[in-house]
């Protein structure tokens, strides 16, 4: 076995390891761009005014963003326990029904905010019990967790058409969604966290289920770091030998984590469905079960790091758009190169560079010490 990577400064491991990382993603994205003959700086000079030199720009970057933070959150919550949930995008696509399915019940005569909380019990619940599956067949019968969870995305994507086009589409309807939610079922929007400074926001979806992110971003650290359960599930991350040893259930922790996971994941649906759609349709989830991925490993699995990482991700999407816009030789495949390459370098190589930072501080610290020796010794 490889020697294990000495610990390095919180600021190194967290900070210093990621930019590293990711400015030589950027550098490598420039070189694609450099080879389609179009300028780099110009181009990342239109992803950054796309993203937030103008109002609309910046609410679209975080209406991205708030997908996600739900979605890293779920992902960094599995990672804590030693599992590899790559089912959120199929979590948070059943989890439209929990969403769904409250706003077209009670939009017509309840008040917004019982609409949302009954929309978020139902996202999360839905959420839960579709990542409940994997988890009891990982847990109990040893079925790796990453093969059930690609399978079961491929099961919900089918069973949302067979919902939308057979169940829930309304009568002489021809497109597969259901009916637009009333008033009581759209979320409100967050034009004023901005509207002090004088920024409109004009069209962009930017609303309330970004400020539940972040609430769920704190309460996911609350629970990891400061409760007896969260501490249960990182041992049994760091070693399941320690944790059965110590007592610890393994099948019990390992659905618990699993439903967290989902149900953080499902709550991503409440974003497009109630913020912006305002109705459900197919493919609303768009890859950002996918992203969460890369936006954990991105951000060490710490909410600090995965807010930044996903408002990151939010810049890529919005960013990229404008840069299509404005440079047509580079279309939203060459954007999509870009986002992998981002992917690549703070997901499958993010230990590249890791060795030799190490070595490097662990170098300055053995001199450091040497100097502080007395004479003689």
């Amino acid at each position: 076995m490889s020697a294990p990577y000495a610990k390095l400064p919180a600021w190194v491991d967290y900070g210093l390891i990621p930019l590293i990382n990711l400015t030589v993603a950027f550098a490598v994205a420039g070189l694609v761009v450099l080879a389609v003959g179009e300028s780099p700086v110009r181009a990342a000079g239109l992803m950054i005014q796309g993203a937030f030199g103008y109002g609309e720009g910046i609410g679209f970057t975080l209406y991205y963003a708030t997908n996600f933070i739900f979605t890293g959150l779920a992902v960094a919550v599995a990672f804590h326990c030693g599992l590899f949930n790559i089912g959120g995008e199929g979590q948070a696509y059943v989890a439209g029904l929990g969403v769904a399915l409250p706003c077209l019940w009670l939009d017509q005569f309840a008040p917004w905010y019982l609409v949302f909380l009954a929309a978020i019990v139902g996202s999360a619940l839905a959420g839960a019990a579709w990542a409940l599956i994997p988890g009891w067949l990982q847990a109990k019968r040893g079925s790796h967790v990453v093969i059930t969870t690609i399978m079961f995305n491929f099961i919900a994507s089918s069973l949302m058409v067979y919902v939308l086009v057979d169940v829930l589409k309304p009568a002489g309807s021809m497109a597969p969604q259901t009916r637009a939610f009333a008033e009581s079922g759209q979320l409100p929007r967050l034009d004023w966290m901005f509207s002090w400074a004088g920024v409109d926001m004009g069209g962009a979806p930017f609303n309330l289920s970004f400020l539940l992110a972040l609430v769920m971003a704190c309460v996911v650290w609350a629970v990891i770091w400061r409760t007896k359960l969260g501490y249960e599930i990182r041992t049994m991350g760091h070693s399941p030998s320690a944790a059965r040893y110590a007592g610890i259930r393994e099948s019990r922790i390992i659905i618990i984590t699993m439903m967290m996971s989902g149900a953080l994941a499902g709550m991503m649906a409440l974003n497009p469905i109630m913020g912006d759609q305002h109705r459900m349709q197919l493919d609303f989830v768009g890859g950002a079960g996918f992203v969460g991925i890369a936006v954990a490993l991105m951000g060490r699995s710490h909410p600090v790091g995965i807010v930044p990482a996903a408002i990151l991700f939010g810049m890529l999407y919005q960013g990229g758009a404008e840069i299509s816009f404005e440079m047509p030789q580079i279309s939203r495949d060459m954007i999509t190169i870009i986002q992998g390459l981002v992917i690549l370098f703070a997901g499958a190589l993010e230990n590249m560079f890791r060795p030799a930072i190490t070595t490097f501080f662990a170098t300055m610290g053995t001199a450091r010490a040497g100097k502080t020796l007395p004479a003689g010794e």
